[in-house]
This record gives C-alpha cells, structure tokens and sequence, in this order.
C-alpha cells in the first residue's frame, strides 16, 4: 500500500513538472497565434506591399502611444484581441481601410494563453530600433508638411492639420461623433473645390513666366504676371486658414490636444 502511495504521489509529481515544462511561453504563443497575420520583424521595403496586418511592431508602438501605463496597455489587447472594434482602433484610419479591422479571436485563442502572449509582446515590442525609424519617419513628415503650411500652396490640397485629422479619422481614441464628422466633411469638400480652383488658374500662369524667363524676356515685363500669382497663393493661403479655424471649432479642446502634439512638435 506504501509502495502505492509512493508511486502515486512521484506520478503526479512527473506529470506537474513535465506540463510546466511543455507549457507553451508567451513567445512560442506569439509564434503560434500571431504570426500567420502579423509579421513579427521589421518588413524589408520590398515586403510592405503584401503584408496581411500591420506589423507587431507598429502595433505595439500605437498601443504604448495611445496607452502610456502597462496595466492599461494590457487590458486594451486582452479586450481587442477577443472584442475588436474600429472605434477602439490605435491605428491610423488609412492602415484600418487597408486590413480592415481584425476578426475576433475568441475561437483562437484562450484567456490564459493570451495573457501570456500579451505580457511577451509588452516587453518585447516596439524595439528600440522601429521607435527610431518611426521618429524619423516623423520628422520627415513635419519637413514635408512644410508643403502644405498655411502660406504655400504647393502639391497639396489640404493644411496639415486635416492630413493628421484624416489619418486619426476613426481612431476610438479621437472620438469623432458622427454630427462631427459631417461638418468636418463639408469643410474638407470647401477647401479641395477652392485650392483645385487656385490651381487650375495658377499653373498656365507659372508656366507661362518660366517660358517667358526662359526665351529672355524682360523681367519687368514679367512682373503683372509674377504679382497674378503671389494674388492667387495669397487666396490659397486664406483658404488653408479658413479650412483650419473652422476645423477647430469643430473640434473638442481634448481633440485638439490629440492632434496638436502630431503637428507642432
């Protein structure tokens, strides 16, 4: 009867060592549940145009950007990854219309498994590597918003305040009602009739000096021309400006401090 209980209790003992020693960890979970849509490197330029997902690391680091506290960070992937919704979403609108807004995982995955999986990919993600080309990505984006600053008129339609507006559109964190929404369309639809006005007239005119330069003409004889088009840039500007005001009366101040920080700093 010893010798029963003897074997018994080693048996069990086995059986809880040998489980917690093939228990899956958060990493092999991540390999396992994520990786089949999510790339878990940084995609090589050549790869971004057939990706299915966005990758982990662009996830992660609009995770920690919309959600500064671990705890928080936790709860939202513990409650998207089984309720996904686009008013949740932390990702740009424009990365949302291309993969669409994740099925529910709820038959993929369990609770445990992806409290794991969720720990693993807070450690681990974004590396300090994808922070930085984000970072410069930015600043890129600042320099090249330079273009569509209020006081030129250049290849853009819109001041760059409505591109950041566009790109948060149904961000959860952002909060758009749907009345807002509607105002800030007939703002945007006023701005692109007007600009595209501008630059239909303003074109043939530039052209027409660089012709004019070109073939030697006198340079005062240029100037009606020149002043033309400094009068059409002026109306551009005022458009910018008018599309601007009235997007923020539209907006919340909690909105506008949303947006502000993508486009002062």
């Amino acid at each position: 009867m010893k010798i029963s209980k003897t074997i018994l209790i080693l048996t069990s003992l086995f059986s809880i060592t040998y489980a917690s020693e093939t228990a899956p960890t958060g990493e092999e979970l991540t390999q396992k549940k994520c990786a089949t849509c999510h790339m878990l490197k940084v995609p090589s330029p050549e790869k971004i145009a057939s990706l299915k997902a966005p990758v982990i690391h662009a996830v992660l680091f609009h995770v920690k950007l919309a959600h500064p506290k671990k705890e928080a960070q936790k709860e939202f992937i513990m409650d998207y990854v089984m309720n996904p919704d686009i008013a949740k979403s932390v990702c740009e609108s424009n990365k949302v219309q291309k993969f669409g807004v994740m099925p529910s995982q709820k038959a993929n995955v369990t609770k445990e498994e992806l409290a794991k999986i969720t720990e693993y990919l807070i450690e681990t993600y974004p590396s300090d590597k994808f922070v930085t080309m984000i970072k410069e990505i930015q600043t890129n984006g600042k320099l090249n918003a330079l273009k569509s600053s209020p006081f030129l008129l250049n290849q853009d339609e819109f001041p760059h305040l409505t591109k950041m507006l566009i790109q948060n559109w149904d961000k959860g964190t952002l909060g758009l009602t749907k009345e807002q929404k509607e105002k800030l369309l007939v703002v945007r639809k006023e701005t692109l009739a007007g600009v595209k006005k501008i630059k239909k007239a303003l074109k043939p005119l530039q052209d027409e000096v660089l012709e004019l330069m070109y073939e030697g003409e006198e340079l005062s004889k240029l100037q009606p021309k020149i002043e033309a088009i400094a009068k059409l840039k002026a109306e551009g500007s005022m458009i910018h400006l008018k599309c601007i005001k009235e997007t923020m009366s539209v907006l919340t101040d909690e909105q506008q401090e949303l947006l502000l920080p993508f486009w002062d700093n």
